[in-house]
């Protein structure tokens, strides 16, 4: 009996009335002729240690395309941008493109490092736009817990901050002037449970192992985890931020999602906060998300983002 037939078979088993001929493969296949896949494209190099990044981009550039920039979690000590290929999905079917972003880790270097490489990634994609056929007006930052930490970090700070000084600096070809903007605005933040105040998981109540690891022994912590914490990162050009998170997350306080959405409210700044009750850490179910992505597609389509 052949493979094909015994996951027919198991299919129909696992679920009652399902038949291959009823799946509709169109958008699958069209997928294969509208992107490419650009792996492991070295943006930055610090600390004898070569960040990477992925580009699933259009193979039609005639029209540039939104895009995500999605920057993995895993408490800034661990985690790989590989693992979160079969999330880029609904994005990719509502037309984005994807920039999916690896950085140093806690073990190669401690905190800031990870949010200088992901401003470094975001310099990446407004110097690289056009070969890929990336739209900079329309750049989404989204990632999952430290990675909705530095999602934020990335979408909220100003090139005043000086976290962008380690990015490779744009040369301009001979008599040509470098139009490259100092700051880099983006158009969404999509927060999935991130941190939004580092110092309050280094020391107190709520301190987090991973946390203290990232953030090292250096004995300036504290400056430097006010420095980073998107709670301190208010200011009136900021993009809209929609923030999911749940009210039962044990890993980064729910706390950290209603201040920060509180502080955006007292500050007249567009957001949205989506609540999912008893959620873990990412613990929803498949209703759930499936309600999650609807909202982040609404969000994004009402902030034009999205056609």
């Amino acid at each position: 009996m052949s493979f094909v037939k015994r996951a027919h078979i198991a299919f129909a088993l696992i679920f009652p009335g399902f038949c291959l001929a009823d799946v509709d493969v169109s958008w699958g296949v069209s997928a294969q002729h509208q992107f490419r896949l650009t792996p492991d494209i070295v943006y930055l190099t610090a600390n004898a240690h070569q960040s990477k990044l992925d580009v699933i981009a259009p193979t039609d550039k005639s029209s540039v395309r939104p895009v995500l920039l999605y920057i993995h979690g895993g408490g800034w000590v661990a985690g790989d941008k590989n693992r979160m290929f079969l999330h880029f999905l609904p994005y990719l079917q509502m037309g984005m493109a994807v920039v999916n972003v690896g950085y140093r880790l806690g073990p190669v270097a401690s905190a800031p490092a990870a949010v200088e490489d992901a401003r470094c990634a975001l310099r990446w994609v407004y110097r690289n736009a056009d070969a890929y056929g990336l739209d900079t007006a329309r750049i989404v930052v989204s990632g999952h817990s430290a990675g909705g930490h530095l999602s934020l970090t990335t979408g909220m700070l100003q090139a005043a901050a000086g976290l962008d000084r380690r990015c490779p600096a744009n040369v301009p070809a001979p008599g040509r002037v470098d139009t490259q903007p100092k700051d880099m605005p983006v158009a969404a933040i999509i927060n999935w449970f991130g941190i939004t105040d580092v110092a309050d998981l280094v020391e107190g109540p709520n301190a987090k192992s991973y946390a203290v690891a990232w953030v090292g022994s250096n004995p300036d912590w504290r400056s430097v985890a006010q420095r980073v914490s998107p709670i301190n990162l208010l200011h009136d050009k900021l993009p809209p931020i929609l923030t999911i998170h749940g009210d039962a997350d044990l890993i980064v306080p729910y706390a950290h999602a209603t201040r920060l959405h509180a502080a955006l409210d007292a500050a007249g700044l567009p957001n949205r906060l989506i609540t999912i009750e008893q959620g873990g850490h990412g613990r929803f179910s498949l209703a759930e998300d499936q309600r999650n992505m609807q909202a982040i597609q609404t969000f994004l389509r009402e902030h034009s983002i999205l056609q």
